[in-house]
């Protein structure tokens, strides 16, 4: 059993968080993090803790497919390097890591339409105090774009190797919906039919729609 959940949620606190993050969720307490407005949306931020790991691995993805894209972590200093262990699983994944450089959200510059994507609930709370009163970004949860969505993606930072390539497909799944759900974020067209997060006005609208 230990083993199961250290492999799927990192630990056993990232099973919890992952629970609370689903009654959060199915509560309407999540609702200010969905994104109402996607076509004002310029650019996609990520956001974790240390912007070394599951930020910086969305990151390198978002900019594989040709996204507007940035990140940041919360708790960090610009110019820290992804762990050993990230970059392995990177590897593993077919990514290179070995570039990327953490930011520090005092160092960032924040530009309107920014989308923050945040990988924990408490994340996204923290970010929109941070933010204060502006108006002019979006902070959401990245594990809303999941399949099934996820509002917790646990950190793999010091955790084992099989939980670093879970939460990282999650996180590479989540950034390869977005991106359809974006397409004018995007460098390319897009020609699959955008995906929006399941509780979204547009899904909803999209789901009481005649049909032909």
């Amino acid at each position: 059993m230990k083993t199961f959940v250290n492999h799927r949620f990192g630990t056993f606190r990232g099973l919890v968080r992952t629970a609370l993050g689903y009654a959060e969720l199915a509560s309407g307490r999540l609702s200010p993090f969905k994104l109402r407005d996607p076509a004002s949306v310029r650019r996609v931020v990520f956001v974790c803790h240390g912007n070394i790991c599951r930020s910086a691995y969305a990151h390198m993805i978002a900019n594989r497919l040709g996204m507007h894209v940035a990140s940041l972590g919360l708790s960090t200093k610009t110019g820290n390097a992804s762990p050993e262990p990230a970059l392995a699983a990177a590897t593993r994944l077919g990514v290179d890591m070995s570039a990327h450089r953490a930011c520090a959200l005092e160092d960032f510059e924040i530009q309107p339409g920014d989308l923050f994507l945040v990988m924990e609930v408490r994340q996204a709370h923290k970010l929109r105090r941070l933010l204060g009163n502006r108006r002019d970004v979006h902070v959401s949860l990245l594990g809303l774009w999941g399949q099934p969505v996820m509002p917790h993606l646990h950190d793999p930072y010091t955790l084992c190797d099989p939980y670093f390539e879970a939460c990282f497909k999650r996180v590479e799944l989540a950034v390869e919906r977005l991106a359809r759900a974006l397409p004018h974020v995007r460098a390319k067209a897009v020609d699959a039919a955008p995906v929006v997060p399941t509780g979204t006005p547009a899904a909803d609208a999209r789901a009481m729609a005649p049909q032909a």
